[in-house]
């Protein structure tokens, strides 16, 4: 069954507070990027930074569970791990 929409996982505990470090959803990004020529970062394509609401956000492309289920693994687990609110959503932003 092919995943459809986007898994956010936002800078917000599931008790309400907000997340520490304040660079965390560039760190989290940055540790499934790649580096190109000049050693220039390359972002995953299907992983995001956004913020929702004055929010940090990580965005990830549900697609992802399917094509790479070991890094979808991975970035969901941090998220679990530092009991971060985990939304699933057919757009983002999320409409309102």
């Amino acid at each position: 069954m092919e995943a459809t929409g986007k898994v956010i996982i936002q800078g917000i505990t599931q008790e309400g507070g907000k997340f520490r470090p304040s660079d965390w959803a560039e760190r989290l990004c940055g540790s499934v990027a790649t580096y190109g020529p000049g050693r220039r970062i390359i972002f995953h394509p299907n992983v995001k930074l956004a913020s929702m609401k004055g929010v940090k956000c990580v965005v990830i492309d549900a697609s992802l569970e399917n094509d790479d289920e070991m890094l979808f693994d991975f970035l969901t687990d941090f998220a679990n791990e530092n009991s971060l609110q985990i939304l699933r959503s057919d757009t983002f932003p999320l409409e309102e």
